[in-house]
């Protein structure tokens, strides 16, 4: 259950049954890899919905990011569904409750939006959209995340990537944001590229814009993106496991957000790798907020 506000203060449905076009919902454990401590991702969720709070009587109020309301001026369309009841190291059982999570919201039909937890919750987000395909994934991240496994696990934070490749309903995807040095071997690189992942480093979005990524995303396609926050410069989003300087700008990835809205469909959204414990002053919280604002916009907005 959720004992935080909600996010923005979404209603959890919508009056007179109308079904709605997003549903956000929260998971905080995904799979835990042996000896790991993962309780900080529980946080993420909580505080997140918290810094929404400052806008949620503004929500008819003019956004600079989306070029009016965040609902373009029609009613609310979103909704807040709550929290999926993860625990630490039930990996088979919290797989199967986000994924199960997943297909529920599809099937209203509706566009799911995930609050992690770390990118291990990403596996079951994706495995949900089975019945949807073919969809392609965009990954906002500075990491690659192909690793086979990883202390005898294969579903952990290092492997979403590499699992998607193998959902016979994932067309294909692009990563975009990559750079410095992660878990990568080398093998896991050529891996990907045998698959024929197109890598986008964050170097390319500096000089080139957005479109160096959105390119490679088919006009009209369904697209999941998944959003590591690690993805994102640390001078603006401090509150991750693993900061890599030289990240994305919150304008682009706004940018790509929006873009992508414009180009293809975006068919869910997952926000992953928010680590409280390592935030300074709530500006993570904050920013993982209006990014989600952006998300919502982008969705209403699309066809």
């Amino acid at each position: 259950m959720t004992t935080s506000p909600s996010f923005l203060g979404l209603p959890n449905r919508l009056a007179d049954d109308r079904l709605p076009r997003a549903v956000i919902f929260a998971a905080a454990h995904g799979t835990t890899y042996p000896g790991k401590d993962g309780s900080g991702y529980a946080l993420a969720a909580g505080a997140i919905r918290s810094a929404s709070q400052d806008d949620a009587g503004l929500i008819e109020h003019w956004d600079f990011d989306l070029g009016g309301p965040l609902f373009d001026g029609k009613p609310i369309s979103c909704i807040d569904a709550g929290d999926v009841e993860t625990a630490m190291r039930d990996n088979i059982g919290n797989r199967a409750r986000i994924e199960a999570k997943t297909r529920e919201v599809l099937a209203l039909p509706a566009i799911p939006i995930l609050l992690g937890g770390d990118c291990s919750v990403t596996i079951p987000f994706l495995a949900g959209f089975a019945a949807q395909g073919p969809v392609w994934v965009l990954q906002i991240d500075a990491h690659i995340d192909w690793r086979d496994e990883v202390h005898g696990e294969h579903h952990g934070y290092s492997s979403p990537m590499r699992r998607a490749s193998e959902m016979s309903h994932v067309a294909g995807m692009v990563q975009v944001g990559l750079r410095s040095v992660g878990s990568a071997r080398t093998a896991d690189i050529e891996a990907a590229q045998r698959y024929g992942s197109c890598f986008v480093t964050a170097r390319e979005v500096h000089s080139q814009g957005v479109g160096a990524a959105l390119q490679h995303i088919p006009e009209g396609a369904q697209v999941v993106v998944t959003l590591d926050c690690d993805s994102i410069d640390p001078g603006i989003m401090p509150g991750v496991a693993a900061r890599t300087p030289g990240g994305l700008t919150y304008t682009e990835v706004i940018d790509l957000i929006a873009g992508l809205g414009r180009r293809a469909r975006i068919a869910g959204f997952d926000l992953v790798e928010f680590y409280p414990p390592a935030d300074i002053d709530g500006l993570s919280a904050l920013t993982a907020s209006r990014l989600l604002v952006n998300a919502i916009g982008a969705i209403v907005r699309q066809a």
